[in-house]
């Protein structure tokens, strides 16, 4: 893995993630999902799912965070979750709702790293993850094992 190009990718998608076109911000939100584990993408997705312009940016960049179905992903999403005004929560509530509902699976595990996430030490992820928790508890997949 060469740490060198993958900064400069958030570097770069950073810079796209503060264009004027919303597109532009969405594009750059999606590509910065691949590296949320870097402490340098935090501060960009978190603006981005949480951006002012356009709710399409904050569904596209939730919904990228949570395919990612691991600790990290989550937990971006989370902090952003308890901060959010009223529209992004809702919009942030449909990605949710999107990437969750068709395995049963894959819910019950996000159910399982929010509830270690709900122990985070910052208390906004804390909060958030409780919040996202009570959101996936309410999903019935559509599809479970056999």
């Amino acid at each position: 893995m060469n740490s060198d190009l993958r900064h400069a990718a958030v570097v770069g998608l950073g810079e796209l993630g503060r264009s004027h076109d919303y597109r532009d911000r969405a594009d750059a939100g999606h590509g910065l999902a691949a590296f949320a584990e870097m402490q340098e993408a935090l501060r960009p997705l978190l603006e981005l799912v949480l951006d002012p312009g356009d709710t399409f940016v904050t569904r596209r960049t939730v919904e990228a965070l949570l395919r990612r179905q691991d600790r990290d992903g989550l937990a971006i999403v989370a902090s952003a979750l308890a901060a959010a005004n009223s529209n992004h929560g809702d919009w942030i509530h449909t990605a949710i709702v999107e990437v969750f509902s068709i395995f049963s699976d894959d819910r019950d595990n996000a159910i399982r790293l929010c509830e270690e996430i709900s122990q985070d030490t910052d208390d906004r992820v804390a909060l958030g993850a409780r919040q996202l928790h009570a959101i996936l508890a309410e999903i019935n997949p559509v599809l479970r094992p056999a």
